[in-house]
């Protein structure tokens, strides 16, 4: 037995209780029919000329029903005419390839028999400018020689700062559709300027490329559409900024705070752009972020498998699982470091051998000292939030909260032989 096994193996874990969190559920029913009635605007109709070729730029991120938001865009631009095609919209990420990047969208369900278009994926810039402080304004050469650009993001607060334009159209604008190069371009002097540099980036290239308008969706706490607007390029940046105050609102969160021990079961692309959200965990990647949750400690077990080995954001944590370390693609995961500037993160927390004694350890080290109290939430993820497993602890607390309902009874948890948890539905079914 190691020294680690020694120290940890007789630390109880509290028991565990299904709790249900209660959010607004407002949300669009009917996608296709909000596409049609944006599509029939004359200020986003009379941009779109038979024959033009339209670059379509798509991210990274799961947005709610983006298949099927892509698909409508082109079906509408073909309804009209025109000649769409898909460009991946999303820096360095998918390793900062052009295969990467195209193999990321079709893990997200973009592929050309999905959408009914062409995806033309390459990491070839062109120089717009440069802004005052020097940067270069760069743009994907593949949309720059389209006739007609628009793009599809949700809008929400950003994971590494805040200001009045965060993560939505501008910064896709300014940075995804900038590719690895335009990227590394705006993260060159940190995110303590990213605010600025990206409305000053993205004023440029509204300015001198053949931007059309932007697909901006935000979603409930629950993952859902709630709100979709179509917004010509020179309105974006005023219709932005009111559609991240309505994405502020709708945030999900954690209903308790603070917590001696969060356990997060997956991490990944898919849920944040950290891997995590800190705006849940209350762990930023950067101080230029404004977060309100407090954890003492942070567990994170596993990571997504359509992450595809990107663990950016890892290092948040203060444990980790070896699984979890044994899955990480360092290459994906640091080319989104060494673009972002930002290597704290990038670093491999304490790694414990199995799920029990990364649970143990965070519970060993929670400086809780009646554990009677202890304050512990585990989540599947930062994104979905609806459904958590809370402590003894929490029980009063909860019971206390109308917007938060008790499931069950508690619980030990559930270990297979090896140590780690028995996988759940949202753990294991991903794939």
């Amino acid at each position: 037995m190691s020294i680690v096994d020694d120290l940890l193996q007789n630390v109880p874990l509290p028991k565990m209780v299904r709790a249900r969190q209660l959010f607004h559920t407002e949300s669009i029913q009917n996608i296709k029919q909000v596409i049609a009635e944006e599509f029939r605007n004359p200020a986003i109709a009379g941009k779109i000329r038979p024959g033009a070729r339209i670059a379509i730029g798509v991210g990274s991120r799961g947005l709610d029903q983006l298949p099927l938001l892509a698909a409508r865009v082109v079906a509408e631009l073909k309804q009209r005419g025109a000649l769409p095609f898909i460009v991946p919209a999303m820096g360095s990420h998918g390793g900062a390839t052009a295969a990467g990047q195209e193999e990321l969208l079709t893990t997200l369900g973009i592929t050309e028999e999905a959408v009914g278009c062409p995806i033309v994926s390459a990491m070839e810039t062109v120089e717009l400018g440069r802004l005052e402080n020097g940067l270069p304004v760069l743009m994907d050469r593949a949309a720059m020689q389209a006739d007609g650009i628009i793009f599809i993001n949700r809008i929400k607060p950003h994971t590494s700062f805040s200001g009045p334009y965060e993560s939505g159209l501008v910064k896709m604008l300014a940075i995804g559709l900038g590719k690895q190069q335009g990227a590394d371009s705006c993260h060159a002097l940190g995110f303590g300027n990213m605010a600025e540099n990206i409305v000053a980036m993205a004023k440029i290239k509204i300015a001198r490329a053949p931007v059309l308008f932007g697909v901006a969706s935000v979603e409930n706490a629950y993952d859902k559409i709630a709100r979709l607007k179509i917004i010509p390029a020179e309105e974006i940046l005023a219709a932005e900024q009111e559609l991240l105050s309505v994405a502020r609102e709708n945030m999900p969160r954690l209903l308790f705070n603070p917590l001696d021990v969060l356990v997060v079961e997956q991490m990944g692309k898919r849920f944040s752009g950290t891997g995590t959200d800190p705006h849940v965990t209350g762990r930023a990647a950067t101080p230029y972020v404004k977060t309100k949750q407090r954890v003492n400690k942070m567990v994170i077990l596993d990571l997504c498998p359509s992450s595809h080995g990107n663990a950016t954001g890892v290092g948040l944590a203060d444990i980790c699982t070896r699984h979890l370390v044994e899955h990480i693609d360092f290459n994906a995961t640091y080319a989104n470091h060494i673009t972002s500037t930002e290597l704290s993160h990038g670093k491999i927390p304490v790694t414990m051998d199995n799920d029990l004694r990364a649970l143990q350890l965070a519970v060993k080290t929670s400086n809780c000292l009646d554990l009677a109290q202890l304050r512990m939430v585990c989540i599947s993820n930062t994104l979905q939030l609806a459904e958590i497993r809370i402590s003894n602890g929490l029980l009063e607390e909860a019971r206390n909260n109308p917007a938060i309902e008790i499931l069950g009874e508690p619980e030990e948890w559930n270990f297979d032989a090896d140590g780690n948890l028995r996988s759940s539905p949202e753990r294991g079914g991903e794939s």
